[in-house]
């Protein structure tokens, strides 16, 4: 998973007990990962990559996963704030767009230049 994901297999456990991703095929060790598990890997992977904090990470998907599921990273329409010192994580939806931020989601009034957050697996 960790070489899909770009990251070693060591940083993939820190993920899973943080959080930041799951291991829905095993609750126990070893952890045993589905394909849409590998994807929010490369999603959070990427995020990382982009210069977003570790906790707006974990802020993100503890946000999403009411609404978006067990896989919230992938399911949900993610963009990053371009041009900024700490880039946020933006959540686009029905043509409008939400950072979140220390209440919570909160409506942009005015929208940033966005880089689309997409799956991208590592060769």
């Amino acid at each position: 998973m960790g070489e899909l994901a770009g990251v070693s297999g060591t940083t993939i456990g820190q993920w899973a007990r943080r959080g930041y991703i799951r291991s829905s095929q095993s609750t126990g060790e070893p952890r045993v990962y589905s394909v849409e598990d590998v994807a929010e890997a490369v999603i959070v992977a990427d995020l990382l990559a982009r210069g977003v904090r570790h906790a707006d990470v974990r802020h993100t998907v503890e946000r999403l996963r009411g609404e978006y599921g067990t896989w919230p990273l992938s399911e949900a329409r993610l963009a990053v704030t371009c041009g900024e010192l700490r880039p946020r994580i933006v959540l686009r939806d029905d043509g409008r767009a939400w950072a979140l931020g220390a209440r919570g989601w909160q409506q942009l009034a005015v929208l940033p230049d966005l880089d689309e957050v997409r799956l991208r697996f590592r060769h």
